[in-house]
């Protein structure tokens, strides 16, 4: 069994010593570069790039703001009309999914990759990859970092800074290091206005 194949079969693998995996790396690393270095008004082939990098991107309407960083591009999926601003980092060595209209905002972090909690093995280079889904209509605000193995439902607001290391269900807020349910989404939310003279 190759390395790539116990990385996408969620074994504990050898991602620095194997050649092809390196190799794989090397040619998303060489996109996302050549992605971050376009004039941010070349939009045509920003959206060339991607749709090079990404595994599959769906519809027309997606928008990647630079610069972006991931290992491998092809465990990437994105939904329709998704947007993701600066500094996000996907470690895709398994698959990460968002479904449609899902906004994250700067300085995210989506990490499918861990390390065994004994050093030897740890130094022996080994690490595993869980795969990451985030559902439809989906919020997830500044510096949040999302863990291996997580599935975030969908109509979900993630707060600033959280550290998401469980499951977290539809139509709720959460927050928090770690990420925990605060509140359910409900009608009621609608109601309320975001003009911050008129909270005052």
């Amino acid at each position: 069994m190759t390395e790539k194949e116990k990385m996408l079969r969620q074994m504990l693998y050898d991602a620095n010593n194997d050649t092809d995996l390196i190799e794989e790396r090397k040619v998303a690393k060489d996109l996302c570069y050549d992605f971050n270095n376009l004039r941010p008004s070349d939009t045509a082939a920003q959206q060339q790039i991607m749709r090079r990098l990404l595994g599959k991107t769906a519809g027309e309407s997606f928008c990647i703001v630079a610069p972006f960083w991931c290992d491998y591009g092809y465990n990437i999926e994105i939904g329709e009309n998704f947007f993701a601003n600066h500094n996000t980092v996907i470690l895709d060595g398994a698959k990460v999914k968002f479904g449609n209209n899902v906004f994250v905002a700067p300085n995210c972090g989506f990490h499918t990759a861990g390390h065994p909690i004994d050093a030897e093995r740890r130094n022996q280079g080994l690490e595993y990859a869980y795969p990451i889904t985030v559902g439809d209509n989906v919020w997830i605000g500044a510096g949040v970092q999302v863990m291996p193995g997580v599935t975030i439902g969908s109509n979900v607001v993630i707060g600033g800074g959280s550290v998401v290391v469980k499951d977290i269900p539809s139509n709720v807020v959460a927050v928090g290091n770690p990420c925990r349910v605060v509140r359910p989404i409900t009608d009621e939310d609608k109601l309320k206005s975001w003009d911050r003279k008129q909270r005052q």
